[in-house]
């Protein structure tokens, strides 16, 4: 726990809530104070929260607070209360309920916001039956349903592209090259006009051209929209072959539908659905899953060849040999038990089979009970409407106000019920309160009784419980013939010391209770006052943060134009320094426009390529001849190295005395 309120009171002082809290602090905060820190948390996940709860109800907040929870999907610890006990402890601000949730909430932020975006878009619109059978309803819903279909294709497309790691310097990148191509691509263009113009008609071809590639562009749209249209009527084929499935199935179940039959048909259902899912079907998961686990393992081992394939068949015909020995040995040794235990398990077998099989005839006539049923309720339905006089069944405007009555009747209990929950929340609340105000009550009136000791102020009660203390002293010491006498006496003089302290008493009762009528005024004008101040301090607080925000607004925008409005400027002074240049009859100044400083790099880049192409062109005719005379220099440098060779042999041999050389030596010497 306290680890837990170590992590809440970090997350808290951290961005964005800046709430400066300490342990001490954060476990001395109220229970409205911990319901606003709460709203404040589920604000900095989805905006809407952004609220102060004390300019809504009890009912409003809670309401809210559940709502986002069931959105973020919130689970409370097992460990704590039921569902209930949640509510009201969250009603309540209970501290085991509220700080496991803000936890929980603040370990999650990211993926909850993210949850509560998409959930404003995703969590779908529950449209009732009845009204879904308007053409207009339908199809509004169903471009609906697209949309929530395209939001989920884009949404994950959107964070494809963020977990790909494109940069913003990249993408720069690419646009700056894209520009410095298209520039190329311009000047390309400029040139081939250039050298166009000089044909006749150019004019005529080149719209001839342009009508060429819209015809080209319309057709491949056409052809699009065809392929679209296509596929849409496939859907909306698919669609309405569903709907009249469904119409078909409608009308079959509401032929002979009534409450008690729909009720008893869907329990024979779930019994049947039972039993497969209790018996059959955990047996075929469990066979599939043995089967899959072998296939696993088979999968894991490595390639066999032949020679593998022999040998593990000589080892499964040695395993069968000796599976066959054993089960003779045990044949010949089997005892009683061993009998018994073969003869349980043939049992056991024949009962599983007999279960199935009791299984399938149990569920043919569960089928055929229905029918029988069926029959048996539309010949009493018909029956009936005979002996009432009436020659029809009910019509479908009587069944549909039927459905309408259960329908208002329904939506009565679910608000009869929220009713319900809400006062039983109220009724809580107002015990704590209740109990608070007891034991407030309790510790005033011991405040009380403490300064009356300490002034020496006596009430009624106390002046009676001293009489009798007096009364019983008296009794005890004096005899009882003289008891009477010496009592009178005593009450007499108690009485005679008691009146001037009673009747200074009286008046300060009084003023007592004046002071006690005018703090509570006090207390509830500096209440309403404090109240009142708070809620107007909360609005201008809430005023002052959007004009903050409209000027911070107004100044990043102000700077970004002003920005865009350099920009304009120095490129407006560019274009006309470039008119000036062009227009200008002054060659030097000619010279120093930008369009003669590219014409001039477009030149030397044209005569350096076409000088590179004339060096390639000499360097192919040269290529053969530059081939073989390297063989040459190679040859030579062969023929070099050999007589070389040669002659240091001959040198050698000279020393050694040995006069005689081969033929090829002496031809290379």
């Amino acid at each position: 726990m306290n680890k837990q309120l170590k992590f809440v009171v970090e997350q808290l002082n951290k961005e964005p809530f800046h709430k400066g809290l300490n342990l001490f602090s954060f476990d001395s905060l109220e229970p409205l104070q911990l319901l606003q820190l709460l709203t404040d948390v589920l604000a900095a996940i989805d905006n809407k929260h952004n609220v102060d709860i004390r300019e809504e109800s009890l009912e409003q907040t809670t309401v809210r607070i559940l709502g986002a929870l069931q959105i973020l999907n919130y689970r409370p610890p097992e460990t704590g209360p039921d569902i209930t006990g949640f509510q009201q402890g969250l009603v309540h601000g209970d501290k085991s309920v509220l700080h496991p949730l803000l936890a929980w909430l603040l370990a999650r932020v990211p993926q909850l916001q993210k949850r509560a975006y998409l959930a404003r878009y995703l969590l779908r619109i529950e449209i009732p039956y009845e009204y879904m059978q308007d053409e207009d309803v339908a199809q509004i819903y169903s471009q609906y349903e697209e949309l929530l279909e395209q939001f989920k294709v884009h949404h994950k497309e959107h964070d494809k592209l963020k977990e790909s790691g494109i940069s913003v310097a990249d993408i720069r990148k690419d646009i700056q090259a894209m520009e410095e191509e298209k520039d190329q691509l311009t000047q390309r263009v400029e040139k081939l006009k250039n050298r166009v113009k000089v044909m006749e008609d150019h004019d005529q071809m080149l719209e001839t051209v342009r009508k060429l590639h819209t015809e080209k562009e319309r057709s491949e749209n056409l052809a699009q929209q065809q392929l679209e249209q296509r596929n849409q009527l496939m859907h909306i084929e698919q669609k309405l072959q569903r709907i009249q499935q469904q119409l078909g199935a409608l009308h079959q179940a509401s032929s002979d539908a009534t409450p008690d039959s729909i009720l008893h048909r869907m329990e024979q259902e779930t019994r049947f659905t039972e039993n497969l899912v209790k018996e059959r079907v955990p047996a075929e998961l469990e066979m599939i899953r043995g089967e899959v686990q072998d296939l696993q393992k088979v999968l894991a081992e490595p390639a066999m060849c032949q020679v593998d394939v022999a040998k593990i068949e000589d080892r499964i015909q040695e395993a069968n040999r000796v599976v066959a020995q054993l089960s003779e040995h045990r044949i010949s040794s089997n005892t009683s038990s061993d009998n018994n235990i073969l003869l349980l398990r043939q049992q056991v077998a024949i009962l599983i089979r007999k279960k199935a099989k009791k299984a399938e005839e149990l569920h043919l006539l569960h089928e055929q009970r229905t029918g029988v049923e069926r029959d048996s309720t539309r010949k009493k339905k018909k029956h009936v409407m005979r002996l009432e006089g009436h020659g029809q069944m009910l019509r479908e405007d009587e069944i549909k106000s039927y459905v309408e009555k259960i329908r208002t009747k329904k939506s009565l209990f679910k608000h009869h019920q929220e009713k319900l929950s809400s006062i039983r929340a109220e009724c809580g609340v107002l015990a704590r309160t209740e109990e608070v105000l007891k034991q407030r009550l309790a510790a005033a009136m011991a405040n009380v009784k403490t300064l009356k000791v300490e002034h020496g102020i006596l009430d009624s009660d106390d002046i009676e419980d001293e009489e009798k203390s007096g009364i019983e002293n008296v009794q005890e010491s004096v005899p009882a013939d003289t008891a009477a006498m010496q009592l009178q006496k005593l009450l007499k003089k108690k009485k005679n010391d008691l009146a001037p302290q009673i009747k200074e008493l009286r008046p300060l009762r009084q003023r007592h209770q004046d002071m006690v009528m005018q703090h509570k005024e006090k207390k509830a004008q500096y209440q309403s006052c404090a109240a009142g101040l708070e809620s107007s301090r909360s609005l201008l607080e809430q005023d002052v943060k959007c004009l903050w925000e409209e000027v911070s607004e107004s100044e990043s925008q102000y700077h970004l134009l002003n920005s865009k409005i350099k920009l304009v400027h120095q490129q407006l002074q560019r274009a006309n320094d470039e008119i000036k240049a062009y227009a200008s009859s002054d060659p030097d100044e000619g010279k120093s426009s930008i369009r003669e400083q590219y014409n001039k790099i477009i030149v030397e880049q044209e005569m350096l390529g076409k000088k590179l192409r004339e060096q390639q062109k000499s360097v192919r005719e040269t290529h053969g001849q530059g081939l073989q005379q390297v063989q040459m220099w190679r040859d030579l440098a062969s023929l070099l190295e050999c007589k070389a060779r040669c002659i240091e042999r001959e040198d050698h041999l000279l020393e050694t005395g040995r006069a005689v050389c081969t033929d090829e030596e002496r031809f290379l010497l």
